[in-house]
């Protein structure tokens, strides 16, 4: 991409007390089609001045307009008369995204530690976020209209509602973003948000469940080493929603209220998505019904495989006292592929996220040394859906993990295949991917 050459990292201890200010000047090679950018600057006790450009300032409003990617099937169908077109969408998604990383490749840079508080202060990164969440609402309308407006063949109704479901799951994503932000104007836009995939339960289950569970035998959101996707959905799913109603029980209980009060947050975002998809159906008609239960059913289907993808075969070791070590960033995959990134609103940077939940998306790290997956989300959540192809990539590049070699007492594995799995991957089978999968560790 243009404009993104890479930056000198400058890594500080967190917490260091320096001065820090910031300027508009111009850059000329900071973007290919502008010459004005924002410059970070602060003075640390040790290392004096620091400055930091962020290159990739202005292509983060790629992760705003990616929820309006169905109306390019529409304008295809439109344009074209065919309604195989209204798939472009998924072409553009599975198909150039994946591309892209692997010729673009990935971005290592880190904004100095010194500049941080700086950079999370500029209310330009929070702008994004917040113009994305009504853009998942016209997108989702957008679709219900054209198949509510339009003679469609039987196939290209399920077609159309798996780009809106697939489109919505991008909705959980922005939530995600904004549900880890503790301020009254973001947990509501979250809620809000929440509510075009209907999945309203997900900041509590997230923040005060998986959060807090990640990477342990107990956590519903954490893959272990074995397991499919389809037996990890059949899992998460309904585990997730029943440790989000108790959670949220126990907050209201504390407040002498009911479960079932005004204040639960989880309802709230229900009732919103009540008040939208009914609202499809009394403005589209019956035809919303399969519509809408594809979109649903596709948008949850979009967070599970993000989940599996992010913790599988990850452990926390337990210490004496009986508790798990605290996450830290070799507990969840990493990735730093430039677009898929510019895209999610940096999701992919998802061990920094764990190790610091309030960390915002613009300033999350890169660390030498962690899991790292072999392309981004995109290209990682199709080979999730062929488990046997999954095994086959993430098995070795589990076991070769620096914090693993080899050891399965250090991998969350399946109870039900811990038996073939140790019969499998013997010491010696172990080590041998271990060095094939990293040749250059020890």
């Amino acid at each position: 991409m243009p404009g993104l050459n890479a930056l000198h990292t400058l890594m500080l201890p967190r917490g260091r007390c320096c001065r820090y200010s910031r300027a508009i000047i111009t850059a000329p090679n900071a973007f290919a089609h502008t010459n004005v950018a924002v410059v970070y600057a602060a003075i640390d006790p040790q290392l004096g001045r620091v400055e930091y450009i962020d290159r990739k300032r202005l292509w983060w409003s790629l992760s705003v307009v990616y929820p309006l990617l169905p109306f390019l099937g529409m304008a295809a169908h439109a344009a074209t008369g065919y309604q195989i077109a209204l798939g472009l969408p998924l072409l553009i998604s599975y198909g150039l995204m994946p591309l892209l990383d692997f010729f673009i490749g990935e971005d290592k840079n880190n904004p100095p530690e010194a500049v941080v508080p700086q950079l999370e202060a500029d209310r330009y990164y929070r702008w994004l976020t917040w113009i994305t969440v009504p853009l998942h609402f016209v997108a989702l309308i957008g679709c219900a209209w054209w198949v509510g407006t339009h003679d469609l063949s039987w196939w290209a109704v399920p077609l159309m509602a798996y780009v809106a479901g697939a489109d919505s799951g991008l909705g959980i994503n922005t939530g995600h973003e904004l549900g880890h932000k503790n301020n009254r104007l973001e947990q509501w836009l979250t809620r809000l948000v929440l509510a075009v995939p209907a999945y309203g339960h997900f900041t509590v289950e997230h923040g005060r469940g998986h959060h807090r569970a990640v990477s342990t035998p107990e956590d519903h959101a954490s893959a272990r080493m074995g397991e499919s996707i389809y037996r990890f959905a059949l899992r998460e799913l309904p585990g997730g929603i029943r440790r989000a109603w108790r959670l949220e029980t126990e907050r209201l209980k504390r407040l002498g209220k009911s479960s079932w009060s005004p204040g639960n947050t989880m309802l709230q975002s229900y009732a919103v998505s009540i008040v939208l998809q009914v609202g499809l159906i009394v403005a589209f008609g019956w035809i919303m019904l399969p519509f809408l239960a594809v979109h649903n059913l596709i948008a949850w289907w979009q967070l599970k495989t993000a989940n599996y993808v992010e913790h599988y075969g990850l452990l926390r070791l337990r210490l004496p006292d009986g508790r798990y070590e605290a996450p830290q960033p070799h507990h969840s995959w990493n990735t730093n592929h430039l677009v898929t990134n510019l895209a999610l609103f940096h999701l992919q940077r998802h061990s920094d996220h764990h190790a610091y939940p309030g960390r915002r998306y613009q300033s999350l790290r890169h660390f030498d040394n962690l899991p790292q997956l072999p392309s981004g989300y995109f290209g990682m959540f199709p080979l999730s859906w062929v488990p046997p192809l999954w095994f086959k990539v993430m098995d070795p590049r589990l076991l070769a993990l620096p914090h693993v070699q080899g050891d399965l007492d250090r991998v969350n594995v399946d109870p039900k295949r811990r038996a073939r799995i140790y019969a499998r991957w013997s010491n010696h089978l172990c080590i041998e991917a271990y060095r094939k999968t990293c040749p250059k560790l020890p």
